[in-house]
């Protein structure tokens, strides 16, 4: 075996020491695997229960009409995410554009919606009105407020209380970390962010950004109060094989706002049409919970590897999985390029290429994203990225297997040893 990573590039000192470090983390992963067992079973039971057919791997065109394999595959989302109703689609085109659906959507002129984890990720900065951008919801009359989270990285509950007011209609939790070295949240912690919002104003909706989250907890965030849970098909929930798409899942009520701003008023999720794509979502879904469950094991892998060598990681290596991403903070811009670099040696496709930092739109500085990727941009698959701004950090995620998600983690410090940006002990 040791020949072997030889061959893929990784030196005997890099190899023995990620393989004892490996060793130690035999309790850890069958927590993992316990997790994942619990969620296959969810998402069969689902399959079950909605009868799926081969039936339901047909493709539709055009307006998409009745398309039975569409409906049924949303009906099994539901079951397993406990809401309602839910749109699983091909024609949103990534996490960003699921969260505006579901914000557009269910917002009106006059509104104002409320962010009590701080700032959102980057690229809502342009939908809400953060930075000015056309068609922003700034510029359809929704006001934004935020309140940024306490020094330890939890919720500031005194201020949240004293923002939510007459106008507040939506407000939206991000439970990962997105391009910050805060903490991400557990379910139980936005449960009760949850309950608290709840109980100063019932009718306000929660939407809950998912991304990165699903299958990680045996539990989700619809499970403890969310009306609203929006995420990617290309991250967590398509397992790797959906080729696009994203999902909103929450109350009906919710959902079909949603689908009048996916299409237009008046069809809702009634068109649009499957593509060829419902084999890879259902087949995806299924495989959900044990890729995830890799992806997991990456990150715990690359958090203590990276801590023993004096980074500072987010989550550090004992603390619970609240998603898939883990930061380092490697404090230079050569140590994220690098590390960048070795993520993309250690990929199935375009492993010869050097990925380099550049204005990524939507950001508001150089960003480096390193992904072999068989889906472009599918962070569910080996995947690194940053901006290239202070701290330096990068974010890890994803991994179809284990065992690719571990040699990513051993190419990224290859890199940096081979260019003497750190010492091995």
């Amino acid at each position: 075996m040791k020949e072997l990573y030889e061959q893929l590039g990784i030196s005997s000192q890099v190899y023995d020491f990620c393989h004892e470090i490996e060793k130690s983390l035999k309790e850890r992963f069958e927590q993992f695997d316990k997790t994942a067992e619990y969620n296959q079973m969810k998402v069969l039971l689902a399959m079950q229960k909605n009868r799926v057919s081969e039936e339901c791997f047909g493709s539709s065109s055009g307006y998409g009409y009745n398309d039975y394999g569409r409906d049924t595959l949303e009906k099994v989302y539901a079951d397993t995410f406990h809401t309602e109703a839910c749109l699983v689609r091909p024609q949103i085109a990534c996490g960003t554009h699921a969260l505006a659906i579901a914000l557009f959507g269910n917002l009106r002129p006059g509104d104002e919606m409320l962010a009590p984890a701080g700032k959102p990720y980057d690229t809502l900065e342009e939908v809400i009105g953060i930075r000015p951008s056309k068609g922003s919801l700034a510029e359809y009359g929704v006001t934004y407020r935020q309140v940024d989270l306490l020094e330890d990285g939890t919720f500031d509950y005194e201020n949240i209380r004293k923002a939510i007011n007459e106008k507040t209609k939506l407000v939206e939790i991000q439970r990962s970390k997105g391009y910050m070295t805060r903490p991400s949240f557990s379910v139980k912690q936005i449960g009760e962010l949850i309950a608290f919002v709840k109980s100063i104003k019932p009718d306000v909706i929660c939407m809950v950004d998912n991304c990165y989250g699903e299958f990680v907890d045996t539990i989700e965030p619809s499970d403890v109060g969310a009306d609203m849970v929006v995420g990617s098909l290309i991250k967590n929930p398509g397992g790797g094989l959906a080729p696009i798409g994203g999902y909103i899942a929450g109350t009906k009520e919710c959902v079909e706002n949603a689908s009048y701003r996916m299409t237009c008023p008046g069809l809702g999720a009634e068109v649009g049409a499957s593509l060829g794509v419902n084999r890879s979502f259902y087949q995806g879904f299924f495989l959900a919970p044990m890729v995830t469950k890799g992806a997991l094991k990456g990150a715990v892998f690359a958090a203590n590897i990276y801590e023993k060598l004096g980074f500072d990681v987010v989550p550090n290596s004992t603390e619970p999985r609240q998603d898939i991403i883990q930061a380092v903070t490697l404090k230079s811009p050569e140590r994220l390029i690098a590390f960048c670099k070795g993520i993309q040696a250690a990929a199935p496709v375009d492993s010869y290429v050097d990925p380099e930092p550049w204005d990524m739109p939507g950001y508001d500085s150089q960003v480096i994203m390193a992904a072999g990727a068989f889906v472009q941009g599918s962070s569910i698959e080996l995947s690194a990225d940053g901006p290239v701004k202070e701290p330096y950090a990068v974010y890890f995620q994803g991994g179809l297997t284990w065992e690719h998600a571990k040699l990513g983690v051993m190419m990224s410090l290859q890199k940096l040893v081979e260019q003497d940006l750190v010492k091995l002990p």
